[in-house]
């Protein structure tokens, strides 16, 4: 069929403009809906992605505490090769994330997400650098450290609260979970009680400057925790933000919440 017979009706007439505009619109309307379909399918992919970097945390993070408990230097350097893992995975995300943007833009919801998840990877990169801070603290602490059984409990318990913490964001986020992004505050309330504790322990450590060394590293370990935790609330704010569209900021009851034991 030539190109004159395609563009015209029956008996060689030409077709009207309002003619050919619904078959036009159709063609379009089925192009963009396979667009966002593949938009939205990749975009998918790039959040079950990030939220497994959550799982490399939990990973970094059960490895640099037996390494903390047990003064194990080879599993520390272990700890500080693997942030690598940490870092590729940031920078995946990151990359996929902006090439996406680069094809299509997302609109409301979609959008919500794309903002959700560059904040998310990015709390994610810094909570693998604060377990390479613990790993880096271990040698310093010399073969044989003039440990105190009561800081190192507190630290244990410091540490299975920031992994709660860190798993539970990863469940609130991927079931858009509200009420279990603010349950991150309780936890992360405790940590902030523990982390206290541990400064008021090593204070009052006694006069011996290798013991009191070896306190004031371990300072250094809790605030590393504590910002662990710190991290993972941050992403409970972004499950509020992608659901509601509103930010909301759960750590600011949890400062005003945590005040009330001290003075108790």
């Amino acid at each position: 069929m030539s190109p004159e017979s395609s563009a015209s009706g029956e008996g060689g007439r030409p077709r009207s403009p309002a003619a050919t505009a619904p078959a036009a619109a159709g063609i379009a309307a089925g192009g963009g809906a396979h667009g966002r379909a593949h938009f939205q399918q990749q975009l998918q992919e790039l959040e079950a992605h990030a939220l497994g970097g959550l799982d490399l945390i939990v990973e970094q993070l059960d490895r640099v505490l037996e390494a903390l408990s047990h003064q194990d230097v080879e599993l520390a350097q272990m700890v500080i090769a693997d942030d690598d893992r940490v870092d590729g995975r940031y920078l995946e995300v990151h990359q996929g994330i902006l090439s996406l943007l680069a094809l299509q833009a997302p609109v409301a919801g979609d959008l919500r997400l794309v903002a959700a998840l560059l904040h998310m990877i990015k709390h994610i990169e810094r909570m693998g650098d604060q377990c390479v801070n613990i790993a880096k603290l271990i040698p310093l602490s010399g073969h044989e450290p003039p440990v105190r059984q009561e800081v190192l409990e507190a630290l244990a318990k410091m540490g299975a609260h920031a992994r709660s913490e860190v798993v539970q964001a990863k469940a609130a986020f991927a079931g858009r979970d509200i009420g279990l992004a603010e349950d991150l505050v309780r936890q992360d309330r405790e940590i902030n009680r523990l982390n206290r504790e541990i400064f008021r322990l090593a204070l009052e450590i006694g006069d011996d400057p290798d013991t009191r060394e070896w306190a004031m590293l371990m300072i250094l370990v809790a605030r590393a925790l504590e910002r662990i935790g710190d991290n993972a609330v941050d992403i409970g704010e972004q499950v509020a933000f992608v659901v509601t569209g509103l930010f909301r900021e759960l750590a600011a009851s949890s400062h005003s919440a945590g005040a009330i034991p001290d003075s108790a």
